[in-house]
């Protein structure tokens, strides 16, 4: 399905639109547990006018080892209804980690169940507070609206499937942690029993794409010379992985900015692969 809306927008745009009928605001600040901090806290306090919080460690699936793994159509629609969020409707995503870090999380969530009217802002709530934009600090209680969930198989791959594309390489596998992370040099902070990488995967620190103003997206021929730096062929399969799912995204929503708009993520990444034993592991 063709995208309707851009991936990206500006405070300028979004402030101009902002009493539109069809757009809707989405908080989805998220933050490593051992930060300390409490996003929803810091959503109260101060939130885009209207924007509701979407938590991507409860909108998952329940019971999952890995935290925020994808949750079934149901869940999602679920959730999606109880936040306001229906069927035609233009969300705009924005963050307070700095450019799109759950955000592009939350946006690749909503393409991978089938919403394609989503956009996240560039340069999330500093950008917008940069421009003495307003925010808000009262209770938002949206109403309920209808929300179709379908789950696009094309947009996420599972452990058996990167092994094969590790195995074939037939589909490139981008990983978008830290060279520390991936190389090893420094213990991963999930707890995860090995470190390294999936062998024969690429890296592509994900904070490469990030070198905007107020942490926000490169522009274009930026992002495609990063790609092709870090050795990877836009014209191929690819499947961007990470730590537990968030940065991969961001490496999904830097290539849909370049024009590649089929990228997979590993949802499961490097939290699941290094906890099987079975599975190689490159240093």
């Amino acid at each position: 399905m063709p995208q309707a809306v851009p991936a990206l927008v500006s405070p300028a745009w979004l402030h101009a639109h902002l009493s539109a009928p069809d757009v809707r605001l989405i908080d989805a600040s998220w933050a490593m547990p051992t930060s300390g901090r409490m996003c929803r806290a810091e959503y109260e306090a101060a939130h885009l006018p209207g924007a509701v919080f979407f938590d991507i460690d409860q909108v998952a699936a329940p019971a999952a080892p890995k935290p925020h793994t994808a949750p079934s159509p149901e869940i999602f629609a679920k959730a999606c209804r109880a936040l306001g969020l229906g069927n035609g409707q233009h969300l705009v995503i924005y963050d307070r980690s700095g450019g799109a870090l759950a955000a592009a999380r939350v946006w690749w969530m909503f393409r991978l169940f089938g919403h394609h009217e989503v956009s996240v802002l560039d340069g999330g709530l500093e950008a917008w507070q940069a421009l003495g934009l307003p925010v808000d600090d009262r209770p938002v209680s949206p109403s309920e609206r209808p929300f179709t969930a379908r789950l696009d198989h094309t947009l996420v791959r599972d452990v058996r499937q990167v092994l094969a594309a590790s195995r074939s390489a037939q589909e490139q596998i981008v990983d978008a942690r830290s060279q520390e992370r991936f190389q090893a040099l420094v213990p991963e902070p999930w707890n995860s029993p090995r470190g390294g990488h999936i062998p024969g995967s690429l890296n592509l620190p994900h904070t490469l794409l990030m070198t905007g103003p107020h942490g926000g997206f490169a522009p274009p021929e930026v992002l495609r010379a990063v790609f092709t730096e870090a050795g990877v062929d836009l014209t191929r399969p690819l499947i961007a992985s990470c730590g537990t799912g968030v940065t991969a995204c961001v490496l999904a929503l830097g290539a849909w900015l370049v024009g590649k708009k089929d990228v997979a993520v590993y949802d499961g990444s490097w939290f699941e692969w290094s906890r099987d034993a079975g599975l190689p592991v490159q240093p």
